[in-house]
């Protein structure tokens, strides 16, 4: 009994010291997020509208909340969640007249990477760069140039790179850069109908805190 006893206490001080317990560790990532969006457009078409017609969209802050699991020494996969940043645009070429804000709306935009890190988990600066997806749906849309608006839902890739900085075994610090795929197609009706293509090309920088748990 006595030997069963301590082949189960080496075998637990084992796991404790295996990769397997890497697998088991998560980090939660709370910070600010800058949205920055590049846009281009096919255009505002629609019957009535004047040629070169168009809009583009501005940037927006918010707040980003990440979930990691480390899946190995070097492997890890987060989801990045967040407040919605509320993305605004102003008519521009012909229709420029109509000013700021012709249309607004919520980007819920989760998106899944997987992660690469550099180094090993005694360093206390790695960096990471990771490739996922991003799913992104439109909410609360308005516009003052029509009472309805439909926006389409965007499936697209999402790169990104960062540092993680550990200030203890607990916390620590990060930043990040990103890239993500967001393609909507709109429909406004009103008194006509107007469409458009919109490709946000958007860029995200991430600064703030890490909890390791």
């Amino acid at each position: 009994m006595q030997r069963k006893r301590h082949l189960a206490a080496t075998a637990l001080l084992s796991l404790a010291h295996s990769p397997v317990v890497m697998a088991q560790d998560w980090t939660a990532k709370f910070g600010v997020l800058r949205y920055d969006t590049h846009s281009k457009t096919t255009g505002i078409k629609g019957i009535g509208i004047p040629a070169g017609a168009d809009a583009s969209t501005g940037d927006a802050t918010t707040v980003v909340l990440v979930i990691e699991r480390r899946l190995t020494p070097n492997v890890s996969a987060e989801l990045v969640l967040g407040l919605p940043p509320t993305v605004k645009a102003k008519a521009t070429g012909s229709v420029a007249f109509l000013g700021e804000n012709v249309l607004s709306a919520k980007n819920v935009s989760p998106t899944l990477l997987l992660n690469y890190n550099f180094g090993d988990a005694t360093q206390t600066l790695r960096p990471y760069v990771g490739v996922g997806v991003n799913v992104t749906t439109f909410r609360s849309i308005k516009s003052s140039l029509a009472p309805k608006v439909e926006m389409s839902d965007s499936v697209g890739l999402a790169v990104h790179a960062g540092l993680n900085y550990a200030v203890n075994k607990q916390w620590g610090l990060f930043a990040s850069i990103a890239r993500i795929d967001v393609k909507t197609d709109l429909v406004a009706t009103a008194s006509t109908v107007l469409t458009s293509s919109i490709d946000f090309r958007p860029m995200t920088y991430s600064v703030g805190l890490t909890y390791r748990f």
